[in-house]
């Protein structure tokens, strides 16, 4: 039997491989696909299911992507009106070699939301494995604002009742593979744990030990961001993502053709440390560190206009733009090349931001100049305490409120360390704020400093 787990770092998103015999199927699958296809052949296997638990939200869906070269049949919930693939419901069944996968209708997350039961039959018919999708994480369960706040309550009891009807019934031995882990969007607080067991959910997630009415006046009440594409992802994943056949190569950009480009509508993406991008930088650019790509894009970047990339030696730019198609940014067009030394070493102007350290802070706290803002998330600044006399304005809501930051005072903008903090600093300072400074370490750098933070 083939299992295997393939994981979109950062983006925390697992999809998963089974086989059987000659035969494969995808769960799930990234728009990146060749892992699958690899693993495939690694093993003589040809992939001739792909199944979707859901519509997805967070990232571009890969399944016509991997049905193109293997001619694998799609199958996912016949309550979302797909635009391709075929429907199956509650009940149906699909033989891979000796494994059987069992559908079960699990809304809740959003209405259409499936898991798939699985088991080998060359063993026995008892379920060992089941792949939930958005419904059960390790120590959390999915989301149910995303089908809109008047539904909440509604899809909360949906959610509670695929969980303690469908899911939790299936044993407590049961492996549970989620669709995501760790640092997902689509979850409150997910586990850092790579496997878990239904068992083991039941008696260590406090969410699965709430009564129904308990557990939906909890979910109504979970504050949740949702990244402004996550409409762009469901439009995408019903109707069908274009095609991209392969990474897409990346046009090698001279510093004056990038110099056009700030007089036109062209995204500039500086993906260096807020350190490198404080000391110089060019101007109009947005600073989103490598890392805090997958999290921080769909929030700031739109789907018309090119995107370059600005970093100091352009290592492994391939992954780079994996982040990108996986959420569906087609239109990232090139680089700088060689890197930001080619900028400045033809003269370019260079915009720079200044950056404070915590003592810096602490000197000019009662300064009326200054203006603290915290763009942290709203659950960390109410869990971990705020730095005294700061406003709170999440970073990927920053750009649609800059009318309630001043612009005749000192903007000191911070995070918990200072990779958010230059986000929002690169924002203010290309929508024409003109004194900004980074607050590097954040509130951690803050009390390390033996400061104390500010708890309601």
């Amino acid at each position: 039997m083939l299992f295997e787990k393939v994981v979109s770092e950062l983006l925390a998103h697992n999809s998963y491989m089974i086989g059987s015999g000659r035969e494969a199927a995808v769960i799930d699958p990234r728009r990146d696909c060749r892992v699958y296809t690899n693993i495939a052949e690694s093993r003589g296997m040809e992939i001739t299911h792909i199944f979707e638990t859901h519509r997805n939200e967070d990232y571009v869906i890969g399944s016509r992507e991997l049905a193109r070269p293997t001619g694998a049949l799609i199958h996912h919930s016949r309550k979302a009106g797909f635009g391709y693939g075929n429907a199956i419901a509650e009940g149906d069944t699909f033989s891979i070699g000796t494994l059987m996968l069992r559908v079960l209708e699990t809304p809740g997350h959003t209405p259409e939301s499936l898991s798939f039961v699985l088991a080998d039959t060359s063993v026995s018919d008892d379920p060992f494995m089941v792949f939930t999708g958005d419904a059960l994480f390790a120590g959390d369960v999915g989301r149910t604002d995303l089908a809109g706040e008047e539904l909440r309550e509604e899809m909360s009891g949906m959610l509670y009742d695929s969980l303690h009807e469908k899911i939790l019934p299936l044993g407590d031995d049961v492996i549970v593979c989620p669709a995501h882990g760790a640092g997902s969007v689509c979850g409150g607080d997910i586990s850092d744990r790579e496997y878990t067991t239904i068992g083991y959910e039941k008696e260590h997630t406090p969410l699965l030990q709430k009564t129904k009415a308990e557990f939906v006046e909890y979910k109504k009440q979970e504050q949740l961001y949702v990244p402004p594409y996550f409409r762009r992802m469901e439009e995408l994943n019903l109707q069908g993502p274009p095609l991209i056949y392969n990474i897409p190569h990346l046009a090698a950009l001279k510093p004056q053709e990038i110099g056009e480009g700030q007089k036109q509508a062209t995204q500039i993406v500086d993906i260096r440390s807020p350190t490198s991008f404080a000391g110089g930088h060019i101007a109009g650019s947005i600073n989103i560190w490598r890392e805090g790509l997958p999290a921080f894009m769909g929030y700031l970047l739109n789907y018309d206009d090119p995107i370059i990339l600005i970093d100091d030696f352009n290592l492994d730019l391939d992954q780079v733009t994996r982040h990108f198609i996986r959420l569906g940014y087609d239109n990232l067009t090139g680089y700088l090349a060689p890197g930001f030394a080619a900028w400045f070493r033809q003269g370019k102007p260079i915009e720079r931001n200044g950056t404070w350290s915590p003592y810096d802070l602490n000197d000019h706290l009662d300064d009326p100049s200054i203006y603290i803002l915290d763009v942290r998330d709203v659950t960390h600044r109410e869990r971990d305490g705020s730095i005294p006399g700061s406003h709170h304005i999440y970073v990927g809501h920053l750009e649609d409120k800059l009318d309630e930051v001043p612009k005749d005072k000192r903007i000191v903008v911070h995070c918990d360390v200072g990779y958010k903090g230059s986000i929002g600093a690169s924002i203010l300072q290309k929508n024409g704020f003109k004194d900004v400074i980074n607050l590097l370490g954040g509130t951690y750098g803050w009390e390390g400093a033996g400061y104390s933070l500010t708890r309601d």
